[in-house]
């Protein structure tokens, strides 16, 4: 961590007045400033699977194949994880207590995490925002939100569990999941989101709820584990396939997913995660290449300042945690620029109005919990520096970066499946 901490911490938090160790006793003003950036050799990705680098992760399977130590502890965490979703679920749209606006079941229907009843109206409508605390009433089994998390968090665990154990238990689990959830008549769930984290008294639906559906990426790797190896037949693959794409027509025709493409925050480069995710799944390799040719004017430029920080993060009461989302996402967007036949190199970008590296170095003093972040950061503050230093370790892994895999070391978490899918081990 010392050494990054050298690499970055000079260059772009002299604006915030931290500190550096032994630095801060220099004169600032005598000094050159170095150059900070950590190149990435541009190395084009396997498009095997979508959102992974599937040699990378064919590499964890044989290394667990050869009972290596490395990657035991998060391997058998991810198989208990496995074996008790097989106890649960299926899970539909059809199981919420309230149906959508439309009157149709069928529709997805969330409300607003952070809006809450207006006390000081008698029928608390229409409800007020009270960013980062969430109300209780938008959770539960009224909405879908909660059983659409618990699909796909299974469908993860499950299909990983299978493509590191080739167990065929977890086979039969994942379809069923997949079928009840996008293709059973009676069950499945409309692919729009129409009625996405709705306000009470202002709004049946908003673009905002588009972010609810960032784990798509998970419906696409269980359909590219399960087809890998030829356990996905045409009567499930073909109507998953359907459903995906009549998703990713809404996304980008409909007035709501439209709007949330122009968002400038965390919420349109998650957007930007989806489009081209689902358009790379589907062969679209010029369509996805022509969306990602546009981030760095649309999110880069218009996100990230010269001194690497991202203001409209900032600004919330969950900054640190914002930031990291944002960061995050960005970075996965320049994993995608990878794949070949895409060729967009999102990392080595550089610019004096700010770039992808300098909001890495921007974050990085703060790995270094003596280092008081300065800004408003409800929850717990652990949590969000240990997510930070995750970011940059999945950072290492995507884009072949051995300074940030050298954070690996400074990891306690031994069980986090992240060390599976996104192995540094420098």
């Amino acid at each position: 961590m010392i050494d990054l901490l050298k690499i970055v911490c000079f260059g772009y938090i002299i604006g915030l007045n931290l500190q550096c160790g032994a630095q801060e006793s220099q004169d600032l003003t005598t000094m050159e400033e170095p150059d900070v950036t950590i190149e990435s050799e541009n190395i084009l990705i396997s498009n095997t699977f979508t959102v992974y680098d599937f040699e990378k992760l064919s590499e964890v399977k044989s290394d667990i194949d050869g009972n290596s130590e490395v990657y035991r502890a998060a391997y058998e965490k991810l198989i208990r994880d496995a074996d008790k979703a097989l106890n649960e679920g299926p899970f539909s749209v059809m199981q919420k207590t309230q149906t959508a606006p439309s009157g149709n079941k069928h529709d997805y229907l969330s409300l607003a995490p952070y809006w809450w009843p207006d006390p000081d109206k008698a029928d608390g409508l229409p409800w007020i925002r009270r960013d980062g605390e969430i109300n209780p009433l938008t959770r539960g089994n009224n909405v879908d939100e909660p059983a659409k998390d618990k699909m796909i968090g299974n469908v993860k665990t499950l299909s990983l569990a299978y493509f590191f154990s080739d167990d065929n238990r977890y086979v039969e689990k994942v379809k069923e999941l997949l079928s009840v959830w996008f293709v059973d008549e009676a069950t499945r769930m409309n692919p729009n989101l129409n009625y996405a984290q709705g306000v009470p008294g202002s709004s049946e639906g908003r673009g905002f709820g588009v972010i609810e559906f960032a784990g798509i990426s998970n419906i696409i790797t269980a359909i590219e584990i399960l087809e890998l190896e030829n356990q996905l037949d045409s009567s499930l693959g073909v109507p998953l396939r359907k459903w995906l794409g009549d998703y990713l027509d809404w996304l980008q025709t409909s007035e709501l997913g439209l709007f949330e493409k122009t968002r400038k925050n965390n919420h349109g480069t998650l957007y930007d995660i989806q489009e081209v995710s689902l358009l790379l799944f589907f062969d679209k390799t010029a369509e996805a290449k022509a969306v990602l040719e546009t981030v760095i004017e649309n999110r880069i430029s218009a996100q990230i300042e010269p001194d690497g920080s991202q203001p409209d993060e900032l600004k919330r009461t969950k900054a640190l945690t914002y930031s990291i989302l944002n960061l995050s996402g960005l970075t996965k967007l320049a994993f995608l620029g990878r794949k070949k036949g895409v060729e967009v190199d999102l990392w080595n970008y550089e610019s004096p109005t700010g770039d992808i590296q300098k909001a890495y170095a921007y974050l990085a003093p703060f790995l270094n919990e003596e280092t008081i972040w300065p800004y408003q950061q409800l929850g717990s503050m652990e949590n969000a520096l240990e997510r930070l230093r995750r970011m940059f370790v999945t950072a290492g892994s995507m884009l072949q970066i051995e300074a940030y895999c050298e954070l690996e070391a400074d990891s306690t978490d031994t069980t986090n499946i992240q060390k599976l899918l996104y192995p540094c081990n420098p």
